[in-house]
């Protein structure tokens, strides 16, 4: 502990013996590094928070709309900070006073790309930040970008619909041609191929059409002719008369009796409350109107002498089963005719196997085309319904968060504390070049030292006499050391000073 003490004072007593070659270094690199900080300018900085958010002007626009939303604010944040934008913010600020020609311009863009920063915090909310040498001038720049965003982004939506409208337009009257081709061939085809077959669409497709009602046919023709079998097995057990009391009564044929059954049909009908335009009750007053013309023509048979008379039973089975034997002659017809105009269309696919390829690659090409020009008729009444919408409200939602700031004092640089570094380092300086040259001095100041450098013991040592003039010019020096070190802290308390008071003056 002892030798590191007596190293200690080695060290100060050097020092202090060299103590005005440290006092100059220290003025020497104080002066020269508050010089180099008095030199380096101010920067202001401003900064503004904005809300952007493009507003849904029409309903049920979809994920895909919010895509392009999306895309729409992306492209703002990365073209609000554009060589163009930037080049409107030195021609609409002070900075066009500093300008004289198109290379000084490209040089303050250059300046302005390095010192506005623009951060999204979150989807729609963005910061701009702008540094410049005042606070006037970082305030008025970070407000030019927000009214250029207003402008372009508004104007951009503009064009970008119109555009749109004029390209839909083309596309439009393209497809428009190429679907009324489409339209003359498909209506060529049916001229040529299908202009006497039965049923509508394709060939595989009336064929198709036709099998389904032949097999519905066969149904109900199998009911028919069951119907049919049913009322012909009731009718061979039932007797057409029945025993009765004598007289010459009128006996009713089988027309007399249809036309009772039918009337009565369309007593119940009217009884159910249907009108006459109803399908039923028009086919039945087309029955009975058939059925009065038999009546009349059928003559009328008088009862013989045993006193027999007609089985109504009989009679009503017997008009039943003139209903059914019609049914199912109908039926047969119909079944003929479906059979007959399917062999017509395999006629036709048998004598020209490409027709239905043909009429195929028709139709599809035709469904295409019109899907495409339906997708592009309603996209282009959807983009115009939106440019109308635009232009009577606004297509952007923006809000102002935080406006631009006024900054008082400058962000940089933090003149306090390099002053106070720069007196730190030339202190520290000072003392450095005093040790180092007492460390090259050939001599020693203890009598410790000097054994310890020759080796060789050292018998006494002689203590210095100092005279009482000796004594006083000594104290002189010590003050003067003294106001030299205290005019180094002075000078750095008036440079503290000075820039508090710019500080003010500028706030």
């Amino acid at each position: 502990m002892g030798g590191l003490w007596d190293e200690i004072r080695t060290a100060l007593h050097g020092v202090w013996q060299r103590r005005w070659i440290a006092m100059a270094v220290a003025w020497a690199v104080c002066l020269a590094g508050w010089l180099v900080v008095s030199q380096i300018p101010n920067q202001y900085e401003s900064r503004a928070r904005i809300f952007v958010q493009l507003r849904s002007i029409l309903p049920g626009e979809g994920i895909a709309t919010q895509q392009e939303q999306q895309k729409d604010i992306d492209r703002v944040r990365t073209t609000l900070a554009s060589a163009t934008n930037l080049e409107k913010v030195v021609r609409g600020t002070d900075l066009a006073n500093t300008v004289a020609t198109d290379r000084d311009v490209a040089e303050r863009v250059a300046g302005l790309q390095k010192k506005i920063k623009i951060t999204a915090q979150q989807d729609n909310l963005f910061e701009i930040t702008a540094t410049a040498d005042s606070g006037k001038l970082s305030r008025t720049i970070v407000q030019k970008l927000i009214d250029i965003f207003v402008e372009d982004n508004l104007g951009t939506i503009r064009d970008e619909a119109s555009q749109s409208l004029q390209f839909l337009d083309q596309q439009l009257a393209q497809r428009q041609k190429a679907l009324q081709e489409a339209e003359a061939k498909k209506a060529d085809f049916q001229n040529r191929y299908l202009g006497s077959l039965p049923g509508t669409g394709t060939l595989a497709e009336r064929l198709s059409a036709a099998r389904a009602q032949l097999a519905q046919v066969n149904q109900e023709l199998a009911a028919a002719q069951s119907g049919l079998a049913a009322v012909n097995g009731q009718m061979a057990g039932t007797s057409a008369t029945v025993a009765g009391a004598g007289g010459g009564g009128a006996v009713a044929g089988p027309a007399r009796a249809r036309l009772a059954a039918i009337q009565g049909q369309l007593t119940e009908a009217r009884a159910r409350g249907w009108t006459d335009s109803h399908p039923d009750v028009i086919a039945l007053k087309s029955q009975l109107s058939a059925a009065q013309g038999a009546a009349k023509r059928e003559p009328v048979y008088s009862g013989g002498g045993g006193g027999a008379s007609a089985n109504p039973l009989y009679l009503s089975l017997k008009a039943m089963q003139a209903d059914k034997s019609a049914q199912v002659a109908a039926l047969t017809n119909r079944k003929a005719q479906i059979e007959a105009d399917m062999a017509a269309i395999d006629d036709k696919i048998a004598g020209d196997p490409a027709a239905a390829q043909e009429q195929a690659e028709i139709d599809r090409n035709y469904q295409v085309m019109k899907a495409a020009y339906d997708k592009l008729l309603a996209d282009r009444e959807q983009v115009k319904l939106r440019s109308q919408a635009a232009g009577q409200a606004d297509a952007v939602k923006f809000n102002v968060i935080d406006p631009p700031t006024a900054p008082r004092s400058p962000t940089a640089p933090n003149r306090p504390l390099l002053l106070t570094g720069v007196l730190i380092v030339g202190l520290g300086a000072g003392v450095a070049v005093a040790f180092g040259l007492s460390q090259l001095a050939g001599t020693f100041p203890t009598t410790a030292r000097l054994e310890k450098m020759s080796g060789m013991p050292v018998i006494g040592s002689i203590g210095e006499v100092v005279t009482s003039a000796q004594t006083a010019l000594r104290r002189k020096r010590f003050q003067m050391f003294a106001a030299a070190t205290a005019g180094l802290v002075v000078a750095w308390v008036a440079l503290l000073g000075l820039e508090m008071l710019q500080r003010g003056m500028s706030a």
